[in-house]
């Protein structure tokens, strides 16, 4: 068993139990929360619901969220710390962006380089690392993953620079690493040359996450064969897929024999304001509870078993947070 660190304190992998690996608390724009607060309301009135929302899903038996709020989605751990003890929930560090890095870092580590004629650290390393061994701001939480972006946009300077800074600090902490990816542009392969060929990150240390966005499944295969954890973590976002597409993916890796490599989740929040609260009826399975509700349901009728759900569930995860020695 190894520790591993969550909103509430250490607690033993073991104890980890059916885990969620892709699911957020509270996903904010800070700025404009700030200056234009009235859609978010009552800060007490928003953490009870998320309180309500979260122990709906403890109640439904599973024992732990993975949190992977970063820089850049609103992180803000005193909103979540201490509220459930029935839920264990591992937060992350790391930084969310597409495209640039905020201008915080645009005169600061590489992109100095050019400017003093040396290599210049990225301040990002020792921040990610503080974040891990000391823990966040003040909280005294510590974050139990790293967490890094690529999308459509591919692997552009600064979404490269953030993934080197996330590979350094993994390989100084053993801490493993979530990647949003954009299967349908295959950006799971930039991930494989940046962090893995190049900065020397194993395969098996990274959640390639959003995978179940696509129904691809040679690429998927591909991907897995290379040791990657593929992230079916999307259920319930069904704007440009169906339920139907990414169940069948799911079982289809089920039956190639990739439940070992894969873990669940819904990439939901209680609240979120980056969509109009309009849409959320045009997304009535985006919420917790719809894994135990609807997908496990369909996919056992679809031939996967019970043993492959407590591999994808229990085991997957809690290797994912064991053999965390650096390297």
């Amino acid at each position: 068993m190894s520790q591993v660190s969550t909103v509430r304190g250490p607690i033993d992998s073991a104890e980890l139990g059916r885990t969620y690996m892709h699911e957020h608390v509270f996903v904010l724009t800070p700025d404009v929360q700030q200056n234009y607060p009235d859609e978010w309301g009552s800060e007490d009135e928003r953490v009870a619901e998320a309180v309500t929302k979260l122990r709906a899903l403890a109640e439904q038996g599973v024992r732990t969220i993975v949190d992977p709020t970063v820089v850049g989605l609103g992180r803000y751990i005193p909103r979540v710390a201490e509220q459930l003890p029935e839920l264990n929930i591992v937060a992350a560090t790391g930084l969310y962006t597409y495209d640039d890095v905020p201008f915080f870092f645009h005169y600061r580590g590489p992109a100095l380089d050019a400017m003093v004629g040396a290599e210049v650290p990225d301040p990002m390393v020792d921040m990610f690392v503080k974040d891990i061994e000391e823990g966040i701001a003040d909280t005294g939480v510590r974050a139990g993953l790293l967490k890094c972006a690529i999308d459509h946009q591919g692997p552009t300077p600064g979404v490269e620079r953030v993934m080197r800074a996330v590979a350094k600090a993994h390989r100084r902490t053993g801490v493993p690493i979530t990647v949003h990816t954009h299967p349908g542009s295959e950006t799971g392969l930039h991930v494989r040359r940046v962090m893995c060929d190049e900065e020397g990150v194993r395969p098996d240390r990274i959640v390639l996450g959003h995978s179940g966005d696509s129904t691809d499944v040679d690429h998927l295969t591909s991907l897995a064969e290379a040791g990657f954890i593929l992230g079916m973590d999307r259920f319930g976002i069904n704007l440009e897929t169906t339920f139907e597409a990414r169940a069948a993916t799911l079982v289809e890796m089920c039956r190639r024999g990739f439940a070992s490599q894969m873990v669940l989740s819904q990439d939901a929040s209680c609240y979120i304001d980056w969509i109009d609260p309009n849409l959320m009826a045009a997304l009535p399975q985006w919420h917790y509870l719809h894994i135990e509700n609807d997908v496990l349901p369909y996919v056992r009728e679809r031939g996967v078993t019970e043993k492959m759900i407590t591999e994808m569930l229990v085991d997957v995860p809690r290797r994912y947070f064991e053999n965390v020695d650096a390297y």
